[in-house]
């Protein structure tokens, strides 16, 4: 015989001639000598040394053992003293009845969706996270739930869960902010064939999600489109002289065209414009000999203005002076002064007579 000590927290199960036989708790044992005992820690799982169903026949044992099942579709979360420790997949577990206090929350993951019974703090959290996809909607989006390709829902703003498994889960997002549209480098032909390059923009913004995703494949891209064909419709109807005059009302006239376009799309626009139009070489050159000889044939006209004037203020001038002999003494004097400033020295040489013919220009004729 032998004897074994069975301590606080063990327990031990007896084979005789590896049969078990019966199980023994805390104490201290004799046995003969083809019967042996094998020991278990009972804060940890227990892993059976033979058939589990040939040890649950003994109903004392049976007793001393919390029994789990998860089937092929499940899931477990085991919860120690009230915190999770582990996620058991598809088995049968067997944990002694201890001081740990153990409790089990079985999940169906068969289905996307996750019972509220299951607390969300631990949906991104280890170990559960692996088990769990998720997406998160922000507060400037709108969203919409697809299950096996089949649209579901609309989601709000929020962080969704769902089981990881066979059924696929989409969800399609839609920014619901003001977007800009950039519509560059558009070559349209004028109605005279003048070949144009057309920089333009537009702003906007998805105010029906369903009909945008839903109704619509690339929503955006047919917008874009839209204004293309609004802005050629246009373009094409006028001369390229006649563009140039009406440029400001292309952008009215392209909005309303696509305003009904837009609203099948599930977008609202709220402006457009036109950044640049860009003529080829050939015309810009044209343009800028139009304009040389345009600002030539003004300067012109303004000098022929001024020569008409300043002639007619001479002749006005000299009428005044046949009449006013005084007048012609005051001018002769002004041209004299103005000689004046030109000469710092005046050397006079001969007879007294140039002294007295100069005398005679600041003299009053009687």
């Amino acid at each position: 015989m032998r004897k074994v000590k069975v301590n606080a927290y063990q327990v031990g199960l007896v084979f005789k001639n590896d049969v078990y036989q019966r199980v023994v708790t805390e104490g201290n044992y004799w046995f003969w000598k083809r019967e042996k005992v094998q020991l278990f820690d009972i804060t940890k799982p227990f892993i059976a040394p033979v058939e589990l169903d040939i040890l649950l026949q003994d109903e004392a044992l049976a007793a001393m053992l919390d029994i789990i099942e998860v089937k092929d579709n499940e899931i477990a979360l085991q919860y120690e003293n009230g915190l999770l420790k582990a996620v058991l997949t598809a088995g049968r577990y067997a944990y002694w009845k201890s001081v740990i206090n153990r409790s089990y929350i079985v999940a169906d993951i068969s289905k996307p969706v996750i019972p509220d019974t299951i607390d969300r703090a631990l949906l991104s959290k280890a170990p559960l996270s692996g088990w769990v996809r998720n997406s998160e909607v922000q507060s400037f989006e709108k969203a919409l739930l697809f299950v096996d390709g089949k649209f579901v829902q609309q989601l709000e703003p929020g962080t969704y869960y769902w089981w990881k498994n066979s059924i696929s889960i989409q969800v399609g997002k839609v920014d619901t902010r003001q977007q800009q549209l950039e519509i560059n480098g558009q070559e349209i032909l004028t109605r005279d064939k003048a070949a144009l390059r057309i920089n333009a923009w537009a702003q906007y913004k998805v105010v029906d999600i369903e009909q945008a995703l839903l109704y619509n494949k690339e929503y955006d891209k047919q917008l874009y489109v839209a204004f293309q064909l609004a802005m050629r419709e246009y373009i094409a109807g006028y001369a390229f002289d006649e563009l140039l005059d009406k440029k400001e009302s292309i952008a009215p006239f392209v909005m309303e065209k696509v305003k009904e376009q837009a609203a099948q799309l599930g977008v609202q626009v709220s402006d457009f414009g036109i950044r640049d139009i860009i003529l080829p070489g050939d015309v810009k050159d044209i343009m800028s000999q139009v304009l040389v000889a345009e600002k030539k044939a003004q300067a012109n006209s303004i000098m022929r203005r001024e020569e008409t004037a300043s002639t007619r203020s001479l002749l006005n001038t000299a009428k005044l002076m046949e009449d006013n002999a005084m007048l012609w003494k005051l001018k002769e004097m002004e041209y004299v002064e103005k000689i004046a400033d030109k000469i710092s020295n005046i050397s006079v040489s001969g007879n007294g007579m140039l002294v007295d013919q100069l005398k005679q220009l600041f003299v009053r004729d009687k």
